[in-house]
């Protein structure tokens, strides 16, 4: 008798794996202020079509590191840009307030 291996499935790329990190690396580099906070969340919401695909099978795809990667830059990203958006809110509230003291409207 014969045995027959089953045939080999062709792993494909994660979709969106790499665009992911290229976002995620741009979210930390651009990371002070808007800008980064919206690429981060833009990272992480494309790599969620490929983590779903990746939990559905494992052994179909490659580039879940690429894709795992880019996520955690992604949310590096988001909070570093959150925070420069923290620190840009109060320095215009501060500013605004001094302002208005010096103006002798007293808030």
């Amino acid at each position: 008798m014969e045995v027959i291996d089953p045939p080999i499935k062709e792993k494909v790329q994660l979709p969106n794996a790499t665009a992911t990190l290229i976002l995620g690396i741009l979210s930390i580099v651009i990371g002070c202020g808007s800008i980064g906070l919206i690429l981060g969340i833009i990272g992480l919401v494309i790599s969620k079509e490929g983590k779903q695909l990746y939990d559905k099978d494992p052994d179909a795809y490659i580039g879940y590191s690429n894709l795992n990667a880019g996520r955690i830059l992604c949310i590096i990203g988001i909070i570093l840009g959150s925070i420069a958006m923290f620190f840009v809110l109060f320095w215009i509230l501060g500013i605004t307030t001094l302002i208005g003291t010096v103006a002798g409207l007293g808030f």
